[in-house]
């Protein structure tokens, strides 16, 4: 069954489940002039919205992620990104590997930590054939990013939390590698991605500050210890599955 039919599924059981009891009245309630709409949700014909996720989940008085799970709070088992789903950064967009790109989407490539320790940092990896997440390119506009220098990669330990727990995904600018105080960064940190929150130190150092301050204390890096770390790219989006 295909993603699209899935939450076909999800939103005939959330209104039938707010007895709502036909898809014209739905319709109705959304604000949308023809019951066809619907129809073509629930059928599983048609990807719903971003926007279109949101009228629903207010409508059915749920969260966007149980119009998408079928479960709340978007507790989603075995979530594949490479081959069943992923999120624009606007909202929730729903899509699988036969879906076409349309005018307004990307693709940037996702990393793994073990890809990322191999080479050289993201930015040296322009022929990526792995698994990949879709971005509007509107949404990458208002965020200044070039998707050329866009890429994600998913964040792993306790160190960002509560922000970016264990398994969050983050999109990494590249060629934004200039620090901003109090700005998150992705680093290679000796082969190590990590990422953190940074700050220049007087002397061009730099300070690397955890949101977990209570299990990773500050981490002050000057002089030598400075060429451990190299700067992959800044922060601009994050995703988090709780």
């Amino acid at each position: 069954m295909s993603l699209n039919h899935r939450v076909g599924q999800h939103i005939k059981h959330l209104r039938i489940k707010a007895g709502i009891k036909s898809q014209a009245k739905l319709a109705e309630l959304c604000g949308w002039k023809s019951q066809s709409r619907v129809g073509n949700y629930e059928a599983g014909s048609r990807t719903v919205s971003p926007a279109d996720a949101e009228v629903l989940a207010k409508v059915l008085e749920v969260d966007p992620a149980e119009i998408i799970f079928g479960i709340p709070n978007g507790k989603s088992p075995n979530l594949k990104y490479q081959d069943e789903a992923a999120f624009s950064i606007s909202g929730f967009e729903f899509w699988d590997s036969g879906t076409p790109l349309n005018d307004d989407e990307v693709e940037i490539p996702f990393y793994t930590e073990v890809e990322l320790a191999a080479g050289q940092g993201i930015a040296e990896m322009p022929h990526f054939n792995g698994p990949k997440l879709r971005f509007a390119k509107s949404t990458l506009r208002k965020s200044h990013v070039d998707q050329t220098h866009a890429a994600c990669v998913r964040v792993s330990g306790n160190s960002m939390e509560p922000v970016l727990p264990n398994g969050s995904t983050v999109g990494v600018d590249t060629s934004q590698i200039n620090v901003i105080d109090g700005k998150m960064y992705a680093i290679n940190h000796d082969g190590m991605l990590r990422i953190k929150t940074l700050y220049k130190l007087p002397g061009g150092g730099l300070r690397l500050r955890s949101f977990n301050l209570e299990e990773w204390p500050d981490e002050r890096y000057e002089g030598d210890d400075l060429k451990q770390i190299k700067i992959i790219g800044k922060i601009f989006w994050y995703s988090v599955l709780l």
